[in-house]
C-alpha cells in the first residue's frame, strides 16, 4: 500500500461516506440553505424597491421644485433683484440636499445588501461544517462501537506504520 494510492476498500468506504453526507445535505441542509437564500433575495428586492420609491419621491420633490421655480419666475418681475438671487439660491440648496439624501439612501441600501449577503455566506458555511462533523462522528462511532473492531483497527494502523 502506498501513501498516494488508496486501496479499493478505502475508496469504497469513502464513496459510501460521501453518499451519506450528500444524502443528508440534500435531505436536510440544501432546503434550509435555499430557503435562507430566497429570504435574503426577497429582503434585497424589498430594499431595492424602497430605494426606487425614494428615487421616485426625490423626482417628485424635484418636479414640485420646478413648479415652484416656474411660479417664482412669473413673480420675478414683481420682486427686487436681490430677492430673486436669494430665492434661486434656496431652490438650488434644496435640490442639492434632496440629491444628497437620495444618494445616501442608495449607498445605505447597497451596504446593507452586501452585509446581508456576507452574513448568508457565513451562515451557510457554518451549517455545512457542523453537518460534516456530525456525520463523521456518527460514522466513526458506528465503526468503533465494539472492542474487537477497535483492536483490529489499532493492529491495522500499527502494521501500516511499521510497513511504511
Amino acid at each position: 500500500m502506498s501513501l498516494l494510492t488508496p486501496d479499493g476498500g478505502l475508496l469504497f468506504w469513502m464513496l459510501i461516506s460521501f453518499g451519506i453526507v450528500f444524502f443528508i445535505l440534500a435531505k436536510f441542509g440544501f432546503p434550509v440553505i435555499t430557503k435562507m437564500v430566497e429570504e435574503r433575495k426577497q429582503y434585497v428586492e424589498n430594499a431595492l424597491n424602497a430605494a426606487k420609491e425614494a428615487k421616485l419621491q426625490s423626482e417628485n420633490v424635484k418636479a414640485e421644485g420646478e413648479k415652484i421655480l416656474a411660479e417664482a419666475r412669473n413673480r420675478q418681475t414683481q420682486l427686487l433683484k436681490d430677492g430673486a438671487d436669494i430665492r434661486d439660491k434656496m431652490v438650488e440648496d434644496a435640490k442639492q440636499i434632496a440629491q444628497i439624501e437620495a444618494d445616501k439612501m442608495i449607498q445605505e441600501a447597497r451596504a446593507l445588501i452586501q452585509k446581508e449577503k456576507e452574513n448568508a455566506i457565513k451562515d451557510i458555511r457554518k451549517q455545512v461544517t457542523i453537518l460534516s462533523i456530525d456525520v463523521a462522528e456518527k460514522v466513526l462511532r458506528k465503526n468503533l462501537d465494539n472492542r474487537p473492531a477497535q483492536m483490529e483497527l489499532i493492529d491495522k494502523m500499527l502494521d501500516e506504520v511499521i510497513n511504511n
